[in-house]
């Protein structure tokens, strides 16, 4: 395939370059004049996309990290690196935003570009790392490095297929592959298609080495990259098998489909809140939507948090019998978020099966027919069972029952939602939700990996 038309669709346009070109400039000649006037012993870096030239087009976000030597204290780092970046934001009338890594950082918007600005220690290599953030300058300075000329056009091409097909991105609500993995990805397999190639044979716990490390089998990730700055790191640690598995089937489809362009742009749908009701509908399932505001709290901590909660709620209802088909999480990350539940019952019998002890176990048995009564008891397969009546028939009145005060500790609930959940917390039916973010999700929730088909 001629490639040229989606890099021209793709790439910065030469104006986006130079502006980020000029931004960035500036904001690291500021920083690094007021560190040389205060006699402070650090230097203002730009790391990322931008600094190694492997940014989409309209994503130039640009990130400045201020290394100090290893002897500053860290509390020290974190005063006078966000001292500076405050200096800097009240320089160019931006406005501050705190953020928290393994330490906090500065966020902010200039010259409508998204700034970064992030302390971190100066180190050679990964065994001198005090903190996540500080691999992030060997990172910017191994890619500079070893991606050879012509090689940021296939980071691109596969950066922009991962993210058409949903793979692209490593924070928590994706758990798709990191802008660092792929440019690891070109290093060692030198084209896009290549990538394409090895990746449709991959299997779980392939190895990528650059570095010949050794140090793989120290991980039992889907996929295992050792970062050639630190032999005891798992560039890939943040990728999800279910992302792992639809990376390698989208590389297969493309590979085999004659219209390999539609891989590159985003799906042709015109989503219509009608007709995705009426899906919903003709599947005659139970569907269930818990409604509930959320904490101010980073992302990072609320989508972990919203994964555990909907994971809980499908365990403890399907052990009750309520037979969860599928379920999955909405947020709109500001205001509130939706628990999507699709059962297959309705409505249970009045009774189930108790499950008693082994009938091997005389004692246990004498003890079970007490409580129950002789009458009542009787043997399935190995076990004394006795029928009792249920105390919830349907998954509605369940929830209820579980959001409570006294019986929400039975749900493994992340612990910044226990709270609002109580507080707020509504049962809708699925024509209660609208909005167009959330047609599609409803939509990616009929139609799970539609996009790596094409």
């Amino acid at each position: 395939m001629d490639y040229k038309l989606i890099l021209d669709e793709i790439k910065p346009t030469e104006e986006e370059k130079n502006k980020v070109k000029e931004v960035s400039g500036k904001l690291l000649d500021f920083l690094n004049d007021k560190i040389h006037i205060a006699g402070i012993d650090a230097e203002a870096v730009l790391v990322g996309s931008v600094a190694k030239r492997t940014y989409l087009r309209g994503k130039s976000d640009i990130d400045i990290f201020i290394a100090f030597p290893l002897s500053t204290d860290k509390k020290d780092l974190k005063d006078m690196g966000l001292d500076l970046a405050h200096e800097c934001c009240d320089a160019f009338n931006a406005e501050p935003h705190h953020q928290f890594a393994s330490h906090p950082y500065v966020t902010t918007e200039i010259d409508g570009f998204k700034i970064d600005f992030v302390p971190c220690y100066s180190i050679e290599d990964g065994s001198q790392l005090k903190s996540a953030v500080d691999r992030s300058i060997l990172h910017t300075k191994y890619v500079q490095a070893n991606l050879k000329e012509g090689q940021n056009d296939e980071v691109l091409l596969l950066k922009r297929f991962m993210d058409m097909t949903g793979t692209y991105g490593s924070e928590f609500k994706v758990g798709g592959f990191a802008g660092y993995l792929c440019e690891l990805l070109i290093i060692k397999y030198g084209t896009f298609e290549n990538t394409l190639i090895e990746a449709s044979n991959w299997q779980f716990g392939h190895i990528i080495d650059l570095m010949d490390y050794g140090t793989a089998n120290n991980f039992k990730d889907p996929l295992v990259c050792i970062d050639p700055t630190d032999k005891n790191r798992n560039v890939g640690a943040a990728l999800r098998l279910d992302k792992y598995s639809q990376f390698i089937q989208s590389a297969r489809n493309y590979l085999s489909s004659d219209k390999k362009s539609d891989y590159f742009h985003p799906l042709a749908k015109n989503l219509d809140n009608d007709a995705i009701l009426d899906e919903f509908k003709s599947r005659k399932s139970n569907i269930i939507a818990v409604k509930f505001n959320i904490p101010k709290i980073p992302l990072d901590t609320l989508h972990p948090q919203l994964k555990k909660t909907t994971d809980s709620l499908e365990r403890i209802l399907n052990s009750n019998d309520f037979l969860v088909f599928q379920s999955g999480y909405w947020t709109d990350e500001e205001n509130f978020a939706v628990i999507l539940l699709e059962l297959a019952v309705f409505k249970l019998n009045d009774i189930k099966i108790h499950q008693g002890p082994r009938i091997f176990i005389k004692q246990a048995c004498d003890n079970f027919i007490e409580k129950f009564g002789l009458e009542n008891c009787y043997v399935l397969d190995d076990y004394m069972v006795s029928n009792v009546k249920r105390q919830f028939t349907t998954p509605q009145d369940f929830i209820n029952h579980l959001l409570t005060d006294e019986y929400i500790s039975l749900i493994k609930v992340g612990k910044n939602l226990i709270k609002p959940i109580l507080e707020s917390y509504e049962i809708l039916n699925i024509e209660d939700l609208t909005g167009n973010d959330l047609l599609v999700f409803l939509d990616d929730f009929l139609y799970p990996n539609q996009h790596i088909r094409r």
